[in-house]
């Protein structure tokens, strides 16, 4: 794959935006069928502009008027914001408290540096293979939380493009709940507690284990083994050893101290653990390792912003892509493509069809609509594709009620 130079970023997405952008479908998906009056309308964009200048509160009357703005502009970052109860670029001009965020897609944030205090392989911004597997854990855990325990059906998630994923939660009903329930879904989903100080950061009750504990506690048992005692090798030296044995009742720990040294490596020392039957303890040490740590106010507030899907991540160059759920333990964040490496493979296209200049004309939307599917970027934009066209199908359903109500009011029934 193409390398990645950040100098060469102004040219890279002015050519992006022209020919791969998935226009068309991002603004089918934020529009949300037309059910609402102005939906997209009221919508608030974000753009980061070359040097750090930022735009809030930008809105757009139509799909079409957005992807020009976005052209003409070529923002290193697209955020996307609430639906305000009037249009964001009016908001100076609205009588202050009028100007309200009213709805927005339920979100999620989870970031791998939030995880540095239990990786052993990365720090900071850096990420490899090993501690990716974290953020696979993470979107099986949530993903089968919204779907079996709140009902939520159309979920996109999406990869940063750097060093962690997003979820867009976007349902009718769930666009429109209040920061309380978004907050209290939040606190369903938060179990890793406590900032740098804090040792033991999971304490689970000793009475009973709460359905969703349980069901996250299989996702986390299935990869434990080859994730934390192998990859990260949780076990594998005296210090690290000592974190572990921090987690565990202060009358155990010398017993087990003792007994690792007899050991060689991370998986025999788990295996004395277990046998010590403090299945309470190993449970908790198992998710204070592996449980997803989420930025709490990005999923409470309705008006905070979101990186948007097929933004290019500044730093490395990596389109922020939607991530295929049915294939998610084989997602790959180092195989997702560059903005560089599409701008080459377009290059290699124009020069296979004996071509080096862009066609211009009648032709070109059209065009434009084939260029992503020739490059490394098309299987990507497909499950978004599949994710907008079975929220096109809720609307119609939500449309035929619509209409049936209308025909009973109408013959006076």
């Amino acid at each position: 794959m193409a390398g990645f130079d950040p100098g060469s970023l102004p040219d890279l997405l002015r050519l992006y935006y022209r020919r791969l952008f998935p226009f068309g479908l991002y603004g089918r998906w934020l529009r949300y069928g037309d059910v609402s009056k102005n939906y997209f309308q009221r919508r608030e964009f974000s753009f980061t502009l070359h040097d750090d200048i930022y735009v809030r509160y930008q809105s757009f009357n139509s799909p079409q008027e957005l992807e020009k703005e976005i052209q003409n502009t070529c923002p290193y970052k697209i955020d996307i914001g609430a639906v305000y109860s009037h249009k964001p670029i009016q908001h100076n001009t609205v009588h202050m408290g009028a100007f309200q965020a009213q709805e927005k897609e339920l979100v999620f944030d989870i970031d791998l540096t939030d995880y540095d205090d239990v990786r052993q392989c990365c720090s900071s911004a850096e990420i490899c293979s090993k501690c990716w597997t974290l953020m696979t854990m993470a979107i099986h855990i949530i993903d089968r939380t919204l779907v079996e325990d709140f009902g939520i059906q159309h979920r996109l998630w999406v990869y940063s493009g750097r060093r962690g994923v997003h979820c867009w939660a976007c349902d009718d009903p769930v666009r429109k709940w209040s920061s309380t329930l978004r907050s209290a879904v939040v606190e369903y989903l938060f179990l890793v507690k406590g900032g740098e100080g804090t040792i033991k950061k999971v304490t689970l009750s000793d009475n009973h284990v709460h359905p969703f504990i349980r069901a996250s506690l299989d996702v986390v048992t299935r990869y434990f083994k080859e994730y934390a005692l192998v990859g990260q090798d949780i076990l594998g030296d005296k210090d690290k050893c000592e974190k572990v044995l921090a987690l565990i009742p202060e009358a155990d720990r010398d017993f087990l101290r003792m007994e690792f040294c007899k050991k060689t490596n991370s998986v025999q020392r788990w295996e004395v653990l277990q046998k010590k039957k403090m299945v309470h303890t190993e449970r908790e040490i198992m998710l204070q390792y592996c449980f997803p740590r989420l930025d709490m106010n990005v999923s409470k507030g309705i008006n905070h912003l979101l990186k948007s899907p097929f933004s290019v991540h500044p730093k490395t160059g990596r389109i922020s892509v939607p991530i295929d759920l049915k294939k998610l333990d084989d997602f790959d964040p180092f195989a997702v493509p560059t903005v560089s490496h599409l701008c080459h493979e377009l290059d290699m296209i124009g020069k296979g069809e004996g071509n080096g200049k862009e066609t211009e004309g009648p032709q070109e939307s059209s065009r434009k609509s084939r260029d992503y599917k020739k490059t490394s970027l098309a299987p990507y934009v497909k499950v978004f594709e599949q994710f907008v066209e079975e929220m096109e199908k809720s609307y119609k359903g939500q449309r035929l009620k619509g209409n049936g109500k209308g025909l009973l009011e109408s013959e006076g029934c």
